[in-house]
């Protein structure tokens, strides 16, 4: 199978993925609807959950929408800022717009297939500015275990504050007594398999180091092990902290400002929407385009245990995926694959 054809299939199973979550999530939530109309006395052939979704769409608070696009806008320029901080320690002076429009890229590109603006944003912040792609990508790994290391800082306040409703949720949907051994025997068995594998490893690692591939890895390593120390060199540590906490305080405000767009979620407590940022955080984390169903499925969940109708709670998760993709993701993206060529056309890097 050639290359081209696997990562047709790639995309075609992640966008199927994405796509059939919400099928089945819009199949449900009409069913739903259907039952509620008739008790309502609605006819049928007047009861549409899409013009439903389009009403509460347009529903919306504008001014609240708005604050959303700003705060997702805030939070990647501190993004882009805290890239620069790391990219600055190859004694490098790179310019904060294109760190800035690359990461909008990535986003855009995040869109078509998943996670390949891990790959284009490096790729095009190392061309721009003339920097190792290498080193680059290290640097962005470095930015992602941060970023990971904050959700779940993030997701452990969220589960203190909704422990509560999360554990009277999780007894509904499972008994958790007769998976322990399950749960066990898959644990030893990852570790023998582990253990396996790198004793194997380590004892052909003079043959692997010395191959052709092997010395290419070991090449990519260094590179890359060069960007991943550069967290430790950054001129002002307090500053790269004040970046990445802002990050995750503006994607925690976007949630808050869209839940308050929206009539009947606009009630709601910081804790409910901690637990659905969380929740939807974890959602755009799993491998489908920008989230596509995973978000929704799991944001609405997450608004139920606040007492958010199925039906508002499905209305809410499009509007605020909607929001964000259209609104940032799509538009500034398109901004940024139309500028870049243009804004470093006669650029030389320092």
């Amino acid at each position: 199978m050639n290359k081209s054809l696997a990562n047709a299939l790639k995309f075609l199973l992640f966008v199927g993925v994405g796509f059939g979550i919400l099928y089945l999530m819009y199949r449900s939530q009409q069913a739903a609807y259907l039952e509620q109309c008739r008790l309502d006395g609605v006819p049928d052939d007047q009861c549409s959950l899409l013009d439903k979704l389009v009403d509460d769409f347009k529903s919306a608070n504008p001014l609240w929408l708005l604050m959303t696009l700003v705060a997702f806008s805030l939070s990647n320029l501190s993004r882009a800022a805290r890239w620069n901080m790391m990219l600055r320690t190859f004694g490098k002076t790179p310019r904060l717009t294109n760190a800035f429009l690359t990461i909008n890229l990535g986003y855009f590109a995040n869109l078509g297939f998943p996670r390949l603006g891990e790959v284009l944003r490096p790729a095009a912040m190392a061309r721009y500015e003339k920097i190792s792609l290498e080193r680059v990508i290290g640097t962005v790994v470095v930015g992602r275990m941060v970023d990971v290391i904050m959700l779940l800082l993030i997701t452990g306040i969220a589960l203190l504050l909704g422990r509560e409703k999360l554990w009277n949720r999780a007894m509904e949907l499972a008994d958790f007594g007769d998976k322990v051994d399950l749960l066990r025997n898959l644990a030893i068995f990852g570790a023998i398999a582990g253990i396996l594998i790198l004793g194997l490893l380590w004892w052909q690692r003079q043959r692997i180091m010395d191959s052709v591939i092997g010395q290419k890895v070991l090449a990519i390593i260094r590179g890359f092990g060069e960007g991943i120390q550069t967290i430790l060199k950054v001129e002002s540590p307090l500053w790269f902290l004040f970046h990445s906490l802002n990050i995750w305080l503006m994607y925690i405000l976007m949630t808050y400002f869209v839940i308050l767009a929206f009539s009947p979620t606009a009630a709601l407590s910081i804790e409910a929407a901690l637990v659905t940022f969380v929740s939807g955080g974890w959602g755009i984390v799993i491998p489908s385009p920008g989230g596509m169903g995973t978000y929704h499925f799991l944001t609405g969940e997450a608004l139920k245990l606040y007492g958010i109708h199925s039906l508002d709670a499905f209305s809410w998760a499009n509007i605020s995926f909607f929001t964000i993709n259209i609104g940032c993701n799509v538009l500034i993206g398109l901004i940024a694959l139309l500028a870049l060529p243009r804004i470093n056309a006669d650029y030389e890097p320092e």
